[in-house]
């Protein structure tokens, strides 16, 4: 499971739970557990909703969160501390 942030045009960024990455080919995104980028409950997401599905038109970008204490795959020289 991958947690995203997805980047919707004229609206806040949505956290979602995902069981794949999307794909060039995939036409939108689902996910479960929609919240804010703090994971704070939605005003606009109803009672019971646990999966909502975006248009792939209106999102500006995606980027993958790490989970847990992964390492990065790459070094972050700039973030070390000295």
């Amino acid at each position: 499971m991958f947690q995203i942030l997805v980047h919707i045009a004229n609206s806040e960024p949505v956290k979602l739970d995902v069981d794949e990455l999307p794909t060039p080919t995939d036409t939108c995104i689902i996910g479960r557990n929609p919240r804010e980028r703090n994971d704070k409950e939605f005003v606009w997401v109803d009672e019971g909703v646990t999966t909502v599905v975006f248009p792939w038109h209106r999102i500006n970008y995606i980027q993958i969160l790490p989970m847990g204490e992964e390492e990065p795959e790459f070094p972050l020289l700039f973030r070390e501390d000295k």
